[in-house]
């Protein structure tokens, strides 16, 4: 057994009744101040082999293209060493009305694949070589692990995976993204970003031209080291990248050199409750015009670090980055945590019209256990490029923490999510845990029902003149592993 088959220890609080009870008066007041919002179960886990928790599906993935929307997730989760039995999809080919969904081929042992388990899916769409493309890193418990992708020319039927990059290191927390811009002297590229686990988080990068068919030799990204990194392409074909730090890094030639990073801001967030596994990552997006958006849980709003906001900044060209604002979901002087987001931007708007849409994870109250903490999934939006924002809404029900996946580092609904937009309707995809029948789980894929447009959430809130708390810190230590799995521990002198 290999670095990657280890197993880390966790221990589970469990709170008095009397302080059960006082959570959920507070749960039900702060759930009053958001109206719900109807969802759409799209997908649900079919597998049933004995060595992974069903029926699970998180950390979903989202794109669209013209009528069209891909969602992909992991199906099937195990507790011990990350991944999932299989990726799963869910397509809808006339702008979110019905849903088709299945597991890609030739992955895992489950499907017929070589791969023992496979994890981290994301998906984009290249417009030049009609072509899906899903990207996932593909574990072999005993060899190693590769980045792979696979293609589809409908959404609906996908083809065995290529391999873009093969390790017996450990690859991590890959991202594609694709230039579809038809004006771009890059059109047609795709690009995966992701790090090297033992190369100190190392970024790297792989482009492909020929729609996903193959796939060059990396790049390592100078001077970059860390992960969770999403690449965007903007209309004149730069890729921008940030990633956890938060950092950006850039290319103007097409993925041939890549750019040092800058930093976009430093993170300063809250440690969610309730064994919730969540961090810091990225959520990125880019408008008509070329304007890249990226968004993270931050609590350096709130004081003594007590909770986390969603917070966004800007910039036109990846270098430069705009001091960061708070998206005002609740005011800073409640109890609601915020986390994992799920930033889009509509590529049909632009400047002081750009239309965003946020979907993320909450809890009511901050300060919750395992047993109190109630998660539910919120949504706002922005139609003029986040200056002012919708009120929340709650999509679907609150769920207990012990109604999703277990891991070696906490209950999980993903690392991330998704958002995006379909003839200007918001699609978000998360995972939403129900009770439970036995031992087995009730964690599916939804969306919300037939999107939603400009006017869900009546009235707008903003957050200007909100102003950072002064030497805000983290309410928790530094990042103690390499990997989300928590399997390579960076060394202590490191911290």
């Amino acid at each position: 057994m290999n670095q990657i088959s280890a197993v880390s220890a966790w221990r589970k609080a469990s709170p008095s009744l009397a302080l059960s009870l006082a959570f959920s008066v507070a749960i039900l007041m702060a759930g009053m101040a958001q109206a719900q919002t109807s969802i759409t179960q799209i997908s649900s886990d079919s597998f049933t082999n004995p060595d992974s928790q069903h029926e699970t599906e998180l950390e979903q993935d989202t794109f669209a293209f013209g009528s069209t929307i891909v969602s992909t997730f992991q199906v099937g989760r195990f507790v011990t060493g990350g991944g999932a039995s299989d990726l799963g999809f869910a397509t809808s080919t006339d702008a979110g009305k019905t849903w088709t969904q299945g597991v890609l081929p030739g992955t895992t042992v489950n499907v017929g694949g070589p791969y023992d388990r496979i994890s981290d899916p994301t998906v984009a769409y290249d417009a030049a070589h009609g072509v899906w493309i899903i990207a996932g890193i593909a574990i072999n418990n005993d060899t190693g692990v590769a980045v792979v992708a696979s293609t589809s020319a409908d959404g609906i039927h996908w083809g065995n995976p290529v391999v873009v990059n093969s390790t017996t290191g450990f690859d991590d927390k890959e991202w594609v993204a694709c230039d579809n811009t038809s004006s771009s002297p890059y059109y047609g590229h795709c690009y995966v970003e992701w790090d090297e686990v033992f190369a100190g988080d190392q970024v790297r990068m792989s482009t492909s031209t020929n729609g996903g068919l193959s796939w060059g030799a990396f790049v390592n990204v100078p001077n970059a080291f860390g992960l969770g990194g999403q690449p965007v392409v903007q209309p004149n074909g730069t890729v921008v990248v940030p990633f956890t730090g938060i950092q950006a890094f850039t290319s103007t030639n097409g993925g041939t050199t890549w750019t040092s990073p800058v930093t976009v801001s430093n993170v300063t967030d809250h440690g969610v409750a309730g064994d919730m596994r969540t961090s810091a990552l990225p959520s990125a997006g880019v408008d008509g015009a070329g304007k890249v958006y990226v968004a993270w849980q931050d609590c350096r709003f709130r004081t003594s670090c007590s909770a986390n906001d969603i917070v966004i900044s800007t910039s036109t060209d990846g270098k430069t980055w705009s001091s960061v604002s708070r998206v005002p979901i609740d005011p800073t002087t409640s109890t609601a945590d915020h986390f994992i987001p799920g930033l889009a931007v509509d590529p049909t708007s632009s400047g002081s019209t750009s239309h965003l849409a946020l979907t993320y994870y909450f809890f009511p109250v901050a300060n919750c256990t395992t047993s109190t903490c109630r998660l539910s999934v919120g949504f706002t939006q922005s139609t003029n490029g986040g200056r002012t924002w919708t009120r929340a809404v709650q999509l679907g029900t609150a769920s207990k923490v012990t109604w999703v996946a277990d891991t070696d580092q906490g209950r999980m609904v993903g690392d991330y999510t998704s958002t995006s937009f379909v003839n200007g309707k918001a699609f978000g995809a998360f995972a939403i845990g129900k009770m439970k029948t036995g031992s087995t789980y009730n964690e599916a894929t939804y969306t919300m029902t037939n999107g939603l447009d400009t006017l869900t959430g009546a009235g707008t809130v903003s957050s200007i003149g909100d102003v950072a708390i002064p030497g805000a810190k983290s309410d928790h230590g530094p990042r103690r592993s390499y990997d989300q799995e928590g399997l390579v521990p960076i060394p202590p002198a490191l911290f």
